[in-house]
């Protein structure tokens, strides 16, 4: 039963965060909108929160001094990065309530640990191995069938600190040696390359009430193992639909979330469903709730760290979003006013100093009728922004 004996952080209070990235500034524009004041912690002074918040306090994410400082005169924590220390996670939660909490952060943020927790609580994960020397890496590559995917245990995303063994090319016993120099020879997960019919993911919330709530499922699409698209809904039978919302929320609740919890899933060709990672706030995916769910992923936030009623995740109408990498600055001038004729798209830019290949610059989105016409819509306004339409 939810614990109503949980205080309140009312409209006017001040919501620290750790990270003042894309998702921080999102988080906080929709904190804004229902009255709170924000402060957040980065490493960079102008990162794109500093811009739409009260404060920015400068610091690296194992500076235990600057998360001090964040949470006092704070009426509630947050985080928009999972890398931060969790020491500093731990020195922090004593002076101001942090949510989602040390425990699953310290969980999700290396994922050997994550991996093996999922596995040994009955969560449905596809074959791995934990890998911590060159020669485990052998025995997993071979234990595996020769395809794989290595991901480092800290710090890897957007497809940063990943290799691919014997999906291109044999996984000969130099590739193994390679992949392992390559990621720096630290704690790994190898994982077996499965034959997938779609990639989703979905949102849960969880108050520190105990109240629980999953978002419609989203299906994926990436390119170089970054999320190029995604769309709502996801377009799988309502057995599957169901049977991941659930998934999400049993998880969520496992781990005692106080707030969000991204669960990306995979669907194999044979059916079966499968969890490949987790992210405890705000997601890629889940951009374009902003425009057809009733309650954004951002609100959803504010909500449960202010330990709010969670807002209907109803999806309202179709919606889809596409990534803008650095990729296209260093290349083109982008058309951003041609994208924008595109009936139902909106442009969001972060404001991030210097784009860089493979970084995220910002991404458009849009509704439709339907999740093809949503996708349609905001595939082709990328396409005239670079002028390919």
């Amino acid at each position: 039963m939810p614990d109503n004996s949980i205080p309140v952080v009312e409209p006017g209070g001040m919501i620290g965060i750790l990270g003042g990235g894309q998702l921080g500034r999102m988080t906080a524009m929709a904190a804004r909108t229902m009255g709170y004041r924000v402060r957040v912690m980065d490493p960079e002074p102008k990162c794109p929160a500093s811009f739409v918040v009260d404060e920015t306090i400068v610091g690296a994410w194992d500076d235990v001094s600057a998360a001090l400082k964040l949470a006092r005169g704070s009426d509630a924590l947050t985080l928009e990065i999972e890398q931060i220390g969790v020491d500093a996670l731990r020195q922090v939660a004593e002076l101001a309530p942090l949510r989602p909490g040390v425990e699953p952060v310290r969980i999700i943020q290396d994922k050997t640990i994550q991996k093996t927790w999922l596995a040994e609580n009955g969560f449905p994960v596809g074959p791995f191995r934990v890998v911590r020397s060159e020669a485990e890496l052998h025995d997993a590559v071979e234990t595996l069938g020769g395809r794989v995917y290595l991901k480092i245990g800290r710090g890897g995303y957007d497809g940063r600190g990943q290799v691919r063994l014997g999906l291109e090319t044999p996984s000969t016993q130099q590739a193994i040696k390679d992949a392992w120099t390559t990621l720096g020879e630290k704690p790994a997960v190898a994982e077996q390359a499965l034959y997938l019919a779609h990639e989703i993911s979905v949102m849960a919330a969880r108050t520190p009430s105990g109240e629980v709530r999953s978002f419609p499922a989203a299906r994926n699409h990436h390119e170089n193992q970054i999320l190029s698209w995604s769309v709502l809904p996801a377009s799988i039978s309502p057995e599957m639909e169901a049977k991941a919302e659930k998934l999400a929320a049993d998880i969520v609740t496992k781990l005692e979330i106080e707030g969000l919890l991204c669960v990306e899933m995979f669907i194999t060709k044979q059916g079966r469903l499968l969890v490949n990672e987790m992210a405890p706030r705000p997601h890629n995916s889940y951009h374009q709730s902003e425009r057809g769910c009733v309650t954004s992923q951002f609100e959803q936030l504010v909500r449960t760290t202010c330990n709010l009623p969670l807002g209907d995740t109803t999806l309202i109408t179709p919606c889809a979003i596409v990534n803008l990498l650095g990729d296209i600055w260093l290349t083109s001038s982008p058309n951003l006013p041609a994208a924008l004729s595109v009936p139902g798209v909106r442009l969001h830019l972060y404001e991030k100093r210097g784009a860089k290949k493979g970084r995220k610059m910002g991404h458009l989105s849009s509704v439709g009728a339907t999740a093809e016409e949503a996708l349609e819509r905001v595939l082709d306004a990328k396409k005239r922004m670079l002028g390919e339409s």
